[in-house]
């Protein structure tokens, strides 16, 4: 457990770097003691021109000079969403997480928690290199199913769910097929359990003409 939780704190601090020196110097935001509403205002002209190196920029220096302002869980939801439709996924983690931590409630908890499947799920690229995100991401939509049986979310959480587990029992195939080329019988048999227990059988899955995890968004 202490090894998992070490390694989503490197993604997080690896995503606030990223988020502070990321930037190109023509990004730097060369202001300072501004109100609140100057950033943000700044922060949503930037969103909408799609400059997002510099929208974060003017995000920290709202988030510096005003820690408490009414403005900042929207405009750290705003970056959430942009970064998502910029397909850079582990930035809009870093601001969901943010969001959850210090500003939702209510039904914002619900939405931020889909919105964080949601990016999981589009930032899983290659179920042989991205498995652990696979599974984690399986793990909080089983978690979200319960926590919240009736939300609107749920048929796009639903798809989701299937659309992984078709993806971990074509993993697990085809890390049987290898295991069985190689005569390693054990770990075949240990591959070939995994999907004895799955809730979908090979009958149920056809190749894809494109990725297996692709379209539920697009």
């Amino acid at each position: 457990m202490k090894i998992l939780i070490n390694i989503k704190q490197t993604v997080t601090v690896v995503a606030f770097a990223t988020l502070l020196l990321g930037c190109s110097s023509k990004d730097a935001v060369n202001e300072y003691d501004k109100p609140a509403l100057y950033w943000y205002q700044a922060m949503v002209k930037e969103v909408a021109s799609s400059n997002l190196d510099k929208a974060d920029n003017y995000y920290i220096s709202l988030r510096s000079e005003h820690m408490r302002s009414p403005l900042l869980p929207e405009a750290t939801m705003e970056l959430a969403q942009a970064h998502m439709e910029d397909h850079a996924y582990i930035m809009a983690d870093y601001y969901l997480d943010e969001y959850l931590k210090k500003y939702a409630s209510g039904e914002r908890i619900e939405q931020a928690k889909f919105l964080k499947i949601k990016a999981a799920f589009l930032g899983i690229k290659d179920i042989n290199k991205d498995q652990k995100l696979m599974m984690d991401t399986l793990k909080d939509v089983d978690t979200f199913v319960k926590s919240y049986p009736k939300s609107s979310y749920l048929p796009v959480v639903q798809t989701i769910k299937v659309r992984l587990n078709m993806a971990q029992y074509m993993l697990n195939e085809n890390i049987a097929s290898l295991y069985s080329r190689l005569g390693k019988d054990k770990a075949v048999k240990i591959y070939r359990a995994k999907n004895a227990n799955s809730p979908l059988n090979v009958a149920d899955i056809k190749a894809p003409k494109v990725g297996i995890l692709d379209r539920i968004f697009n």
